[in-house]
């Protein structure tokens, strides 16, 4: 069993008010999987922790939409004084080790390179890396007439 799957079965039984025992998922995911996915945070189906979630750390109140690829060592939170959280769309890869902080969105079908420090919103389509991260590759320079070749087509 995942940490996804424990995630998921503790979210459902939190939604059923059942009492104690998603708390106790909770803390088994933390233990077995060094990795904090809170009850109350929102994943999408399709969604996965790569190596099992080991090491990922997601903030409650951040939104995670479908089929969104979650490497290890991965951290989902927010910034100090700033409320506003992470939203990450649907089909989005983040690479092993990168940092996701404050009120930014990653947009469909975007790319967080390994070790990225994102502080601001990534467009749809799009490639982030560095510290702090920076775009690189953006969908509108795949819609040129090179845009076949780019893609490998």
């Amino acid at each position: 069993m995942t940490a996804i799957q424990l995630y998921r079965l503790a979210n459902r039984l939190h939604k059923r008010r059942v009492p104690v025992l998603p708390w106790v998922l909770e803390k088994v995911i933390l233990f077995a999987f060094r990795c904090v996915v809170p009850l109350k945070c929102d994943i999408g189906e399709g969604t996965e922790l790569g190596y099992g979630g080991i090491a990922v750390v997601i903030h409650e109140r951040a939104r995670i939409g479908k089929n969104v690829i979650i490497s290890p060592c991965v951290t989902i939170g927010g910034r100090s004084q700033i409320f506003d959280v992470p939203v990450i769309e649907d089909e989005v890869f983040i690479g092993a080790g990168a940092k996701i902080l404050g009120p930014v969105t990653i947009g469909k079908g975007a790319t967080i390179g390994a070790n990225a420090v994102v502080l601001e919103s990534v467009p749809p389509g799009s490639v982030a890396v560095g510290v702090p991260a920076r775009v690189v590759r953006s969908a509108e320079s795949l819609s040129g007439p090179s845009a076949s070749h780019a893609r490998g087509i």
